[in-house]
């Protein structure tokens, strides 16, 4: 399989063009069966044939980006992924643009450089980034960093689904039946509930059956768990 790398044509313009086509084509390809895919932004065509030919014999899908606002408008397909993120970019430097990505919208990031400042390395790794690797990238340093992202961004997708998981079931509950799953996750007895909410245990109860039926929940300590994790308590 080849990275998605497009040989450059004698200006910039042509290739973002050719790049974004190969993108969209790519990505319409897989939607059925996503593939992890390394986004690389660099204004600069050694980085970009330095990176592509790195991940080219270990079949990880590369995608070309010669400026932030390229990466920005071209859609992603939804697969874990990772940015590898040129520290030299043209009009803004690589931690002005991981200052503005929002975190939890964009992969995990790898900085490249061609020099290697303390400083700057400092910066990136306590704003997130998973590495900061000086050129010429060593393939090995670089596989490596790039399947530490895709886990890393592999796990924040799955917590996500979860999540989502979690709160689309909650919808289902009536703001009364939210109630009595709060108070009894909270360990208050069908009684005790009933004090608090001046209804009968009888009704309480019939309340809890309709909770564990509609979140497909079989005990107390399952609508515990499942109020901890959605964050009803």
């Amino acid at each position: 399989m080849q990275a998605a790398y497009v040989e450059p044509a004698i200006s910039p313009t042509p290739y973002l063009n050719q790049i974004i086509v190969r993108t969209t084509t790519v990505a319409s390809t897989h939607r059925s069966l996503p593939e992890p895919t390394v986004y690389l932004v660099s204004a600069n065509e050694q980085v970009h044939r330095e990176v592509t030919e790195s991940m080219e014999d270990l079949e990880i899908r590369v995608v070309s980006f010669f400026s932030e606002v390229e990466y920005l408008s071209t859609p992603r397909h939804d697969a874990a992924g990772c940015l590898v993120l040129d520290m030299e970019l043209c009009g803004a430097s690589g931690l002005e643009v991981q200052r503005r990505l929002l975190p939890g919208l964009h992969p995990p990031i790898i900085f490249v450089s061609s020099s290697c400042n303390i400083r700057s390395t400092v910066s990136a790794m306590k704003s997130g980034a998973i590495d900061f690797l000086t050129r010429p990238v060593d393939p090995q340093a670089l596989a490596g960093s790039i399947r530490m992202a895709f886990q890393q961004d592999y796990r924040r997708r799955q917590k996500k689904i979860e999540q989502e998981s979690l709160h689309q079931r909650l919808s289902l509950l009536t703001p009364r039946e939210r109630e009595v799953l709060r108070l009894v996750a909270q360990g208050h007895s069908s009684q005790g509930v009933a004090a608090i909410l001046e209804v009968s245990p009888r009704t309480v109860e019939t309340h809890r059956q309709h909770i564990m039926r509609k979140l497909g929940i079989h005990s107390v300590a399952g609508l515990t768990r499942f109020a901890m994790e959605s964050g009803n308590l």
